[in-house]
């Protein structure tokens, strides 16, 4: 699946060096601009996968549809957690990469949820500071570069569809329905959603390890370009419209 993605490199490495990898599809006359992102969570296997395939799905769409989208994948964002020898969630300096964003606030409201909701756990450190890492950067460099209209974060294990922004979120992708778990200080979600208007679809596929049937992550890919067609464009249609 990585050699048929045609994954490009980019200037930006992890902590520990590794290539952040991007695969773009830019159909002529596109209007719509889709950031995908998985494996913020480095043992969150699955999502990179589904990335994956989804690359390939993309790909094959008609270049003339009238909504024409210009993708951007980035699948593994959080590569040194992905390839730990036991993949671990943070990344090389022990950081969330999803409490990492520069939400308002973060300096307080980071370190009290860190400490009072999650009780110091480790495995959702925020960091000394937003954008403390090369990975958080990086992601956050392409949304002020790449301007999406809609940002599809890919996560796991929890099994439900979750939405951050402006717009109706989509109540289904194949069998994951949606249930809105809140935000988080320094979250994509959080960020994205709530602090830069952009819409962020979180998808929380039901296993970290098992990749879901092929099947499957077509009617997810289906489902998540229906409601594209009924809902990001017409957000973005008034958006071009408006003063």
């Amino acid at each position: 699946m990585c050699e048929a993605a045609q994954l490009q490199p980019t200037a930006a490495r992890s902590v520990k060096g590794r290539t952040l990898w991007v695969r773009e599809i830019k159909p002529d006359h596109a209007s719509l601009r889709v950031l995908v992102v998985g494996a913020i969570h480095g043992d969150e296997l699955s999502s990179a996968a589904v990335a994956l395939h989804w690359i390939s799905l993309a790909a094959q769409l008609p270049v003339d549809a009238p909504q024409a989208i210009h993708w951007r994948f980035v699948p593994v964002l959080n590569p040194d957690g992905v390839f730990s020898p036991s993949p671990r969630r943070a990344n090389a300096h022990g950081v969330d990469l999803n409490r990492n964003f520069p939400t308002p606030n973060w300096e307080r409201d980071a370190k009290v949820y860190w400490e009072k909701r999650t009780r110091k756990d480790p495995r959702r450190w925020p960091g000394p500071k937003p954008l403390s890492e090369p990975e958080s950067r990086f992601l956050y460099d392409e949304m002020q570069g790449f301007k999406p209209h809609l940002i599809v974060s890919i996560h796991a294990p929890y099994g439900v569809l979750d939405f951050d922004g402006p717009s109706v979120p989509p109540s289904r992708l194949g069998r994951l329905y949606l249930d809105q778990v809140g935000i988080f200080p320094g979250s994509l979600g959080n960020y994205g959603g709530v602090h830069k208007g952009v819409p962020v679809v979180t998808i929380e596929l039901p296993n970290s390890i098992r990749t879901p049937l092929d099947g499957e992550m077509r009617r997810m890919w289906l489902d998540l370009l229906r409601w594209m067609r009924e809902r990001v464009g017409t957000v973005q249609e008034v958006a071009v419209r408006s003063p």
